[in-house]
C-alpha cells in the first residue's frame, strides 16, 4: 500500500497564494504517478494535475493551467501543489492520490487537507 499524507491547506485571501504538500511512503509499486484531486461542497471529485514521478511530464485541469505547479522533491518522497492567484472557486479539499506507473488509475488516496479561499 501506498501512504499519503497531504499538508499545508489553510485561508488564505482571493489572490493569494499556498503550497500543499503530499508525503509518500510505503510504496508498493516503484515510480507511480502522482496527482492532485479536489471536491468542493456539494460537488463531485475533479482532477486538478498529474505528474509523472519522472517528473518529465504533468498534466493540469484547465480551470488551474498557468496558476498551479505540481512538482518533486525525489530527496524527500514529497509532492508539491504550488497555488497562486487563487480564487473562491478553489476552495475545496484537496486530495493527494498515486496510481501504478503509466496509468490513471488512481487507487491510493491520501485524507485530504482543506483550502479555504475568502473574496
Amino acid at each position: 500500500q501506498v501512504q499519503l499524507a497531504e499538508s499545508g491547506g489553510g485561508l488564505v485571501q482571493a489572490g493569494g497564494s499556498l503550497r500543499l504538500s503530499c508525503a509518500v511512503s510505503g510504496r508498493s509499486f516503484s515510480r507511480p504517478v502522482m496527482g492532485w484531486f479536489r471536491q468542493a461542497p456539494g460537488k463531485e471529485r475533479e482532477f486538478v494535475a498529474a505528474i509523472a514521478w519522472s517528473g518529465s511530464n504533468t498534466n493540469y485541469a484547465d480551470s488551474v493551467k498557468g496558476r498551479f505547479t505540481i512538482s518533486m522533491d525525489y530527496a524527500k518522497n514529497t509532492v508539491y501543489l504550488q497555488m497562486s492567484s487563487l480564487k473562491p472557486e478553489d476552495t475545496a479539499v484537496y486530495y493527494c492520490a498515486a496510481a501504478p506507473p503509466g496509468t490513471t488509475d488512481f487507487t491510493s488516496w491520501g485524507q485530504g487537507t482543506q483550502v479555504t479561499v475568502s473574496s
